[in-house]
């Protein structure tokens, strides 16, 4: 490869990752405009608003009131804890999805809203993810992620039966399998828009995402064995609460905090869509945001690297806290006045 090649490469590799160099630090993630064809990227805005939008009805109709904080401070978690990035062999990296997580929560049109709140403020605020693409994001994430992860834990924890560790064991399948299934789906639309023939996306995208799904069984695991000794009746309906809402709402506040502090640990190594685009030689098809509000996770004006993604991280989290809730108020209220 020529020093111009090279150099090409590394930039749109920059564009991607956020050139976060070598002290490391999240990794963007989700599909950056150019990956997609128009027509490909189209057609999934008008599914994701079409889907995102009946889960917005049954949330009005479904949600306790008393679960609406629970939905912001989740939200809030999932985000901080995409921001840290963990290696994965081959030199990839994976991040938390937390579709699963908030689909056992909350149930899959909560956790729809919850994705869709964490999603969306990633493209619009943080530039993770293109404008033009976010329907596909969305799709991915907050629909297929949710659905598939949500099915598979009903599945697999009514055939476990009532056993206590049923529980993680469900999470862990569960969450692993709408890892690999929203790769999969990513994998179709690059197909779709003559990115990357199916041939070649698909196995690529589900063989690295295999990998990285372990890493998304075991935090849904534990997340899920935390929730089950302090909130049972979180994920067993007829279990007794053995902790107050008010503790559980400051014990996660506390919890996308500190995920967010710890974000400069992340993993400096491309994410498993980027790992792929480079292999494949489509990497330089990412064009450049429309706009630069917080790039990169990188909050503008502070020369200290690790202070600046820290200082995103925590206004991310309340940003998408913030989001999630006023959506999930507006749409409660909405239903009560008709």
């Amino acid at each position: 490869m020529s020093g111009t090649a090279v150099g090409s490469s590394l930039a749109a590799i920059g564009r991607i990752a956020g050139g976060v160099g070598p002290t490391g630090g999240p990794q963007p993630m989700h599909i950056p405009d150019g990956f997609l064809s128009v027509p490909v990227s189209v057609v999934f805005w008008i599914v994701a608003v079409v889907v995102i939008g009946y889960a917005l009805r049954r949330v009005s109709r479904e949600l306790d009131e008393r679960r609406v904080p629970l939905l912001a401070v989740l939200a809030a978690v999932i985000f901080a804890g995409q921001m840290l990035n963990f290696s994965v062999t081959g030199g990839t990296s994976g991040h938390l999805l937390g579709a699963t997580l908030a689909a056992v929560l909350l149930g899959p049109w909560a956790a729809m809203v919850v994705m869709t709140a964490v999603v969306s403020i990633q493209a619009l605020v943080f530039q993770d993810g293109g404008i033009l693409v976010l329907g596909a994001n969305l799709f991915n994430m907050a629909i297929v992620g949710v659905l598939v992860g949500y099915g598979v834990y009903q599945l697999v924890s009514r055939a476990l039966g009532n056993r206590r560790w049923a529980v993680p064991v469900s999470g862990f399948v569960a969450a692993w399998l709408s890892i690999v299934v929203a790769a999969l789906a990513c994998a179709l639309e690059l197909a779709l828009s003559g990115t990357s023939p199916a041939n070649i996306a698909v196995p690529a995208m589900g063989g690295i995402h295999a990998l990285i799904g372990i890493g998304e069984g075991l935090i849904t695991a534990g997340a899920l064995v935390f929730v089950l000794a302090a909130r049972p009746d979180l994920v067993a309906p007829t279990a007794k609460a053995t902790a107050g809402q008010k503790a559980l709402w400051i014990g996660g506040a506390a919890l996308a905090v500190v995920l967010a502090v710890l974000s400069p640990l992340a993993s400096a190594h491309p994410d498993g869509l980027e790992w792929v685009a480079e292999q494949q030689g489509f990497l330089e098809a990412a064009r450049d945001p429309l706009y630069s509000i917080i790039p990169d996770y990188v909050f503008p004006g502070i020369s200290n690297e690790a202070l600046a993604t820290i200082v995103a991280g925590v206004v991310g989290t309340l940003i998408v806290a913030a989001a999630a809730y006023l959506v999930a108020q507006g749409v409660r209220r909405r239903a009560t006045q008709q």
